[in-house]
C-alpha cells in the first residue's frame, strides 16, 4: 500500500511556501499562547499549593508524559507522514486503515502503560523519591495516560492532513484554556488542592482528545470512512515508527540523565541556574520547532511524488527561516545575559556564561534548520535512531568529564557539542542520502544583518553599559532589533519571504475592510 507511488504533478512551489508559512503562524502563536497560560497557572498552582505539593505534582506530570511517550510506540510521526502521503494520492482506504491502526494501537498501549504506572505507583513513590504522598497522586494520573497518547496520535493525524491551525487550537489553546479557567474558578471558590490540580491536568486533556476527533471529522468525515473497506498496512506503519520511538525514549532518556549527571557531580543549585537557563533559551526555540513541525507532512508529499526541486527548495527557504527568527533571539542572550537573568533572582546571575554557550547551541541547531524532519519524512529512520544515539553517547561523555571541570559550565558545553556534532552530521547525511544542502545564496543575507547588529549592540554597551539592569537592557535590545530589521530590509529580501509578507498583509488588509464598514455602522449607530 505505502511502498508503491503515485506519480502525480508536483505542487506550485509558493503554495508549498506558504503553506508551510501559514503552519508556522498557527503553531507559534499556539505556542505563545501556551506559554502565557503555563505561566499563570503555574503561579496560581504554586501560591495554592506550596512549595512542596506542587513539586509532587510537577512529578506526576513528568511520570505520566514519560509512560505516555512510551506507549506512543513513534506513532503520531507515523500518522504525520503517512496520512499527509496517502491524503496525496486521495487514498481514503488508505488513510482510513492507517488511522485505525494509530488509534487502535495507541489505545491499548495507553491503557497498559497507564496499568502500569498504576500498579508502579507505590514503588516509584517510595523507592525512588521516598515521598509516600505521590503514591496516590500517581495512581490518579495513571488514568491520564492513555488519553495522553491517544491525543497525541490524533494530534499527529491532524497534522499529517495539514490542518496546523486545528493541531493549535486543541493542544495549546484549548487545554491551556480549559486548566486555566479551571484553575482560576477552584482557587477562587473552595481553594485549590493537589488532587484537584491533578484532576484539572486530566480534564484538560480529554478536553483536548475531544476537539482533537470534532476536527479530525471535518477534515476526514469518520461516519463515511466506516463505509469505506481501509487498507492497513502494519509492516510499514511500524518499520517507520519503531526506530522513531526508540530515539524519543533516548530523548527523554538524555534530557533526564544530565540533570541527575548534574546533580550528582556539581552543587545543588547548579541544577536550578542549568534548568532556567535552558528555559530562556525555549522561547527563540518555539520558531524552529514550529517550522519543523509544520514542514513535515510537506516533505512526506514532496519526496513521495519525488519532487527533488520542491524538496530543496523548501529545505533552504526554511533552513532560512529557522535562522533569520533565530538571530534576535541569539543576540539578546548573548548582549543581555546578566539582565535576563535576574529576572530570576541575584542567584542565577553566575549562569551567565551558560546561558550565552546553551544560546549558541540553539543558534547551530537553528543554522542547520530542517535537517532532522528531512531524515525522517523521506523515511531514513535507522538513520535517526543512529543520530540519537550519537547525541546521547556525545552528551553524557561530555557531562562525565567536563562537569566535574567546570560544573555547570560543563554541562552547556557538553550540550554545545553534542548538539553542533550531530546537525552538522545530519546535514551531511542528508546531502549523502538525498544529494540536498540546507542553503542557497540568500542565506548569507539574515547572517550579515545578525552580524551587524551584534556589532551595535556591543558598541552600545561599551557605551552605555547596562549590566543587570531590565529596563535599560529592554531598551538596548529594542535598537538591536531594530538594527536587524532595518540591515535584513536593506539587503533586500527574498522572493519567498517577500510571497508571505505580501499575503499576509493582503489578509490583513481584506479582514480590516470588513471590519471598518461594520465598526462604522455601529458607531453611528450608537
Amino acid at each position: 500500500m505505502i511502498d508503491s507511488r503515485t506519480l502525480v504533478n508536483p505542487p506550485d512551489t509558493d503554495q508549498t511556501i506558504l503553506a508551510t508559512a501559514k503552519g508556522t503562524s498557527f503553531l507559534a502563536g499556539g505556542s505563545f499562547f501556551e506559554f502565557a497560560a503555563r505561566f499563570f497557572i503555574a503561579l496560581l498552582l504554586a501560591r495554592n499549593l506550596g512549595a512542596g505539593d506542587y513539586g509532587l505534582y510537577v512529578l506526576s506530570i513528568s511520570a505520566a508524559s514519560i509512560f505516555a511517550g512510551i506507549s506512543l510506540l513513534g506513532l503520531d510521526d507515523a500518522m504525520v507522514r503517512y496520512v499527509a502521503i496517502l491524503s496525496g494520492r486521495r487514498d481514503r482506504g488508505g488513510v482510513w486503515g492507517t488511522i485505525q491502526i494509530g488509534l487502535g494501537v495507541s489505545v491499548l498501549a495507553g491503557l497498559l502503560m497507564g496499568a502500569g504506572l498504576f500498579i508502579l505507583a507505590q514503588p516509584i513513590a517510595q523507592g525512588l523519591f521516598h515521598e509516600p504522598r505521590l503514591t496516590p497522586l500517581l495512581r490518579l494520573f495513571a488514568f491520564v495516560v492513555p488519553f495522553l497518547t491517544v491525543s497525541n496520535v490524533l494530534a499527529g493525524t491532524i497534522r499529517g492532513f495539514r490542518r496546523m491551525d486545528y493541531s493549535a487550537f486543541a493542544e495549546n489553546v484549548v487545554m491551556s484554556l480549559v486548566r486555566l479557567v479551571l484553575v482560576v474558578v477552584l482557587s477562587l471558590v473552595n481553594g485549590l488542592s493537589l488532587y484537584a490540580a491533578g484532576v484539572i491536568f486530566g480534564i484538560s486533556d480529554v478536553a483536548a482528545s475531544v476537539t482533537l476527533i470534532i476536527l479530525l471529522n471535518k477534515v476526514f468525515p469518520l461516519g463515511e470512512a466506516f463505509h469505506k473497506v481501509p487498507r492497513r498496512d502494519l509492516r510499514a506503519v511500524f518499520g517507520f515508527a519503531l526506530p522513531l520511538w526508540l530515539s524519543g525514549v533516548l530523548r527523554q532518556f538524555r534530557r533526564n540523565i544530565q540533570t541527575f549527571i548534574l546533580g550528582t557531580m556539581a552543587a545543588a543549585s547548579s541544577i536550578g541556574v542549568f534548568a532556567v537557563a535552558n528555559n530562556v533559551t525555549l522561547v527563540g526555540h518555539v520558531w524552529l520547532l514550529s517550522i519543523l513541525v509544520a514542514v513535515k507532512p510537506i516533505l512526506a508529499q514532496l519526496h513521495d511524488r519525488r519532487d527533488r526541486d520542491g524538496l530543496a527548495h523548501l529545505y533552504a527557504t526554511s533552513t532560512r527561516w529557522t535562522f533569520a527568527l533565530n538571530v534576535p533571539f541569539f543576540l539578546f542572550l548573548v548582549l543581555y545575559p546578566n539582565a535576563i537573568l535576574n529576572v530570576f533572582g541575584e542567584s542565577f546571575v553566575a549562569g551567565t556564561t551558560v546561558l550565552v554557550l546553551l544560546a549558541f547551541a540553539e543558534l547551530l541547531n537553528a543554522g542547520t534548520g530542517i535537517c532532522g524532519p528531512m531524515i525522517d519524512m523521506t523515511g531514513h529512520t535507522r538513520v535517526k535512531l543512529a543520530n540519537t544515539a550519537l547525541w546521547t553517547v556525545l552528551l553524557i561523555g561530555g557531562d562525565a568529564l567536563l562537569i566535574p571541570r567546570w560544573g555547570v559550565v560543563g554541562a552547556a558545553t557538553a550540550s554545545l557539542i553534542a548538539i553542533g556534532t550531530v546537525n552538522l552530521v545530519t546535514v551531511a547525511e542528508v546531502w549523502v542520502l538525498e544529494g540536498l544542502l540546507p542553503y542557497d545564496r540568500s542565506f548569507w543575507k539574515p547572517a550579515i544583518a545578525g552580524s551587524g547588529a551584534l556589532v551595535a549592540g556591543l558598541i552600545l554597551q561599551a557605551w552605555l553599559p547596562v549590566g543587570t539592569h531590565v529596563l535599560r537592557a529592554a531598551g538596548e535590545a529594542a535598537f538591536v532589533a531594530a538594527v536587524y530589521g532595518g540591515l535584513t530590509l536593506l539587503l533586500g529580501l527574498a522572493p519567498e519571504d517577500r510571497l508571505v509578507i505580501q499575503r499576509a498583509w493582503g489578509r490583513a488588509w481584506r479582514v480590516f475592510a470588513r471590519v471598518r464598514p461594520t465598526a462604522l455602522a455601529r458607531k453611528r449607530s450608537g
